[in-house]
């Protein structure tokens, strides 16, 4: 069996989604759900499935083992980032090499990096006058959106977008690729 830890630091969407897909797999599961946020939303959606959950402050992350103690409590062999806003430290990329995804609301490399996260993100991409948006996974290491691309999908961006319309059609694509794309990576290694 392997064991996905997934981190989040809000509402957890795709959290929900992710914990939705492998419910009853046979050979994966969403064993916990961390997160930085002690009122983070997803903290609630993984109770409700039935998904152990932990909290831990930015310092834990940075200068502690607190974080790694824990996925090794749970034999986690698999990070999942879910809309986690903290950069991931290089003590926990070197425990998990290459088995850390990410995914970002747009087609990287352009509108990624510090900062660039939400709305922002989606409103960068309007102002720029760009045609088409969409979603990356992506392995992740020490610098912000700039892992090895695993994949990419697109949708339109229209001339009367808002921030709050892209993102309803970026959204789309998280929920529909997301899950089955862990997968694949997921399966590539086992």
């Amino acid at each position: 069996m392997k064991k996905i830890a997934i981190f989040a630091s809000g509402s957890g969407t795709n959290a929900q989604k992710i914990m939705e897909y492998f419910l009853g797999n046979p050979i994966i599961e969403v064993a916990l759900v961390l997160s930085n946020k002690v009122d983070a939303y997803v903290l609630t959606r993984a109770k409700d499935m039935n998904v152990p959950s932990f909290t831990f402050t930015y310092k834990e992350l940075k200068e502690t083992s607190i974080v790694q103690d824990k996925l090794k409590e749970f034999e986690i062999d698999f990070i999942v980032l879910a809309g986690f806003m903290l950069m991931i430290p290089s003590s926990l990329i070197e425990m998990y090499p290459n088995k850390i995804v990410n995914i970002h609301p747009a087609l990287l490399p352009k509108f990624g990096g510090k900062g660039m996260y939400g709305d922002f993100v989606h409103q960068a991409v309007i102002e720029a006058g760009e045609k088409e948006s969409g979603i990356t996974i992506h392995f992740v290491n020490e610098k912000y959106d700039e892992g090895k691309i695993i994949f990419q999908a697109e949708c339109p961006v229209d001339e009367n977008d808002t921030p709050e319309t892209l993102a309803t059609k970026v959204h789309a694509l998280e929920h529909r690729d997301y899950p089955g794309i862990i997968e694949k990576v997921i399966l590539a290694e086992i």
